[in-house]
């Protein structure tokens, strides 16, 4: 039964290392940012291959020039 102590595995999980989550960014991304943009504009977001990356590239551009 979850959430008791006789749910999961004695002694937890031996290789946690082997299964966790791994990055190769200089900073973790753990701030959210929300903002409004016309539907239009957020349909062709979408549409693009990880477009979430795109996005983190162009506000950095941005910056980067101002």
């Amino acid at each position: 039964m979850p959430g008791t102590k006789s749910s999961g595995r004695p002694g937890g999980n031996p290789d946690l290392k082997k299964y966790s989550f791994t990055t190769d960014r200089d900073e973790p991304l753990r701030e959210r940012l929300q903002i409004r943009v016309p539907a239009s504009m957020k349909q062709e977001l979408k549409a693009k291959d990880n477009w979430q990356e795109f996005v983190r590239q162009a506000i950095a551009e941005k910056l980067n020039s101002a």
